[in-house]
């Protein structure tokens, strides 16, 4: 299969330019994946044009195109003036199976990977943090957590828990992992940003963080690391249970009379 020519070229999966078919076709498969997992909500505004090319690799034509296909199929709305743009107006549609099923199912072996490398990576960083944390660190780490506990949306949620994991990770004081934790946090967001999200993981994710926090605040290096290995499953969590919906909804049609 030929790769597409109006983005940079690399080698992952997930921070690699989409691959053909059609490259707006397969932006709009991401799209709708990141719409049903989470990564952005209905009402919120998307990226703009420009950001969204930078995020997939893509030209602004795929993008305009791919956003174009999801107006018309009623996932999002064009607002105009000022403060217009694109707007989920729906995390669910008709045919969000089959796009899930080609963004995720066929690139099914890349998510284990992805899944194993966190859990084997980030309870490590959790439990370096709280060997070597300073004073600096930790005011970092708990104003992230504050902003975190204190967001107002899921814009301001989303920014403050990539700022809480980036100053643990930071607090390793290795530059090494740091990239990979940022790395590892880019794939599982299909590098739009933002991992899957719904509020009951957020409630979760809010006490989670604060006892994290703790434990790498008062040096609790195991406790640190175990909290973050069931922390880091949330968004495997969510991942897991979209690609079983979009099974049944499959297997739903198949049965169908």
């Amino acid at each position: 299969m030929s790769r597409r020519t109006d983005g940079p070229s690399r080698s992952a999966l997930f921070s690699a330019p989409i691959v053909n078919r059609h490259v707006a076709d397969d932006v709009v498969d991401r799209l709708v994946t990141a719409v049903a997992l989470g990564l952005y909500v209905t009402g919120q505004q998307l990226p703009t044009e420009r950001e969204l090319a930078t995020m997939l690799g893509v030209s602004r034509t795929s993008i305009r195109e791919a956003l174009k296909q999801l107006t018309e199929n009623g996932y999002l709305e064009v607002r105009r003036g000022r403060n217009g743009g694109y707007f989920v107006l729906s995390d669910w549609g008709p045919k969000s199976a089959e796009h899930v099923q080609r963004q995720l199912v066929a690139n099914w072996d890349e998510f284990e990977q992805i899944f194993d490398a966190r859990e084997l990576v980030e309870p490590l960083i959790a439990r370096t943090a709280a060997q070597r944390r300073t004073e600096t660190d930790l005011t970092a780490i708990r104003a992230a957590l504050q902003d975190y506990i204190d967001a107002p949306d899921h814009d301001a949620s989303r920014s403050a828990d990539s700022s809480l994991h980036l100053a643990i990770a930071r607090a390793t004081q290795n530059h090494i992992l740091v990239e990979m934790s940022v790395d590892l946090r880019t794939r599982i967001s299909l590098n739009l940003g933002a991992e899957p999200y719904t509020d009951e993981v957020r409630r979760r994710a809010i006490e989670q963080h604060k006892d994290l926090v703790s434990a790498v605040a008062e040096g609790r290096a195991e406790d640190a690391a175990n909290i973050a290995a069931v922390h880091f499953t949330l968004s495997e969590m969510l991942i897991r249970d979209l690609v079983e919906r979009a099974a049944k909804v499959a297997q739903d049609k198949e049965t169908a009379p």
